[in-house]
């Protein structure tokens, strides 16, 4: 395994970084034709010639992998990893609610190795339900506090990668359109030019909209927060599956604003969609998205190499490759400008330990579907 720990990639991994992005730009359908070219990363890798330095090295071993992240990134890191340490990745891209219930589900049998991203709520459930394993990384000195403490609290059986705070998307062409002004508060979203023109996750599936009620909980107090979210469900359109589905609909006009990790907007934006971001004035709470080693998994060595990797600079600052702006949480990584600036975000004191809880994350999911998803919108 690579032992570097430089701020950037490698020159292996940049040049498969570069044939990723030449070959799979696909997965970035572009709307306005000034970006039909692979980006300016890509071409320079390609012309410098380093694609001659990515033969593939001889697979060994295998390693599972549920990604939580965007579709985008973990096709970069399955591609770089196995391309880099020659480690052959099956990966299975699922929101964090729906990965927690697979890991649960397969406790007797695990099929999976590492959990990678999501929210860090349920990687500590799972913590706490002991399907995950206590793993002390070498690396947890070079890491943020946040996520040194995200390690700490769950016992070290999982590991903070990257935070993002939560806020508002909102299209622009559309609210001029609709002459809708642009919500800069959380009450903002109950007004009723609203109705009908914001989307939001589903807290049983997404990790982001469960991280939405647990701000606002934090925030309000619980009985105050329900009410409200009574209150916002009139002007809710769609309840995605995926946390990442309102502010794609954002992007793509097929709604005019979305609660989301802010960290989504500059990566749709960058493909020239009109798409903006905004924090809530009155506070909001942030994500720690996690990594976790399976427990009873079949391909440990594989799993703890790739777990060491993705803690690496190198590796991190793939999410950047690939339009993924959380702040990623080796201090040494190359923070790009896009990534929100948290000294300037009026973030709550999040209580990771106690909104991890998987008696509390259940109790207020049921809460939010009894009294709030059962209404007629």
């Amino acid at each position: 395994m690579s032992s570097h720990h430089e701020c950037f990639p490698s020159c292996k991994e940049l040049a498969l970084c570069a044939r990723y992005w030449y070959l799979n730009l696909s997965l970035f359908p572009m709307k306005t034709t000034s970006f039909s070219r692979p980006p300016q990363l890509a071409v320079a890798l390609l012309a410098s010639g380093l694609m001659a330095s990515t033969s593939a090295m001889a697979q060994s071993g295998e390693v599972n992998v549920i990604c939580s992240a965007q579709a985008a990134w973990c096709s970069m890191i399955a591609v770089t990893f196995e391309k880099s340490q020659g480690v052959k990745v099956n990966m299975t891209l699922k929101g964090s609610g729906e990965a927690i219930a697979q890991i649960m589900a397969e406790k007797a049998n695990p099929k999976t190795d590492v959990w990678f991203g999501g929210t860090g709520d349920p990687h500590l459930q799972a913590a706490e339900q002991n399907l995950t394993l206590e793993y002390k990384s070498p690396t947890l000195p070079k890491l943020h506090d946040w996520a040194q403490q995200q390690a700490k609290q769950s016992g070290y059986k999982t590991v903070g990668i990257y935070s993002g705070p939560l806020g508002f998307g909102y299209n622009t062409e559309l609210l001029a359109k609709k002459k809708l002004p642009i919500p800069k508060t959380w009450n903002d979203l109950l007004k009723p030019e609203y109705k009908g023109e914001i989307q939001s996750a589903n807290p049983a599936s997404s990790g982001t909209a469960y991280t939405m009620i647990a701000t606002l909980v934090q925030l309000m107090g619980e009985d105050p927060a329900y009410e409200y979210l009574k209150k916002l469900h009139k002007n809710i359109s769609t309840y995605t599956r995926s946390g990442t589905g309102p502010i794609k609909a954002v992007a793509r006009g097929e709604t005019s604003v979305s609660i989301s990790f802010v960290h989504d907007g500059p990566g749709e934006k960058a493909q020239g969609f009109p798409i903006e971001t905004i924090t809530p004035a009155d506070g909001t709470g942030a994500e720690i998205g996690s990594m976790s080693i399976v427990k009873g998994s079949r391909n440990l060595a594989a799993a703890k190499q790739f777990y060491e990797w993705a803690l690496t600079p190198s590796a991190q600052a793939l999410g950047a490759a690939t339009l993924q702006f959380q702040l990623p949480s080796h201090k040494e990584t190359k923070v790009d400008p896009r990534v929100p600036d948290f000294k300037k975000i009026k973030l709550i004191n999040y209580d990771y330990a106690k909104y991890g809880q998987t008696a509390e994350r259940k109790r207020l999911i049921q809460r939010w579907e009894k009294e709030v998803n059962s209404l007629p919108q």
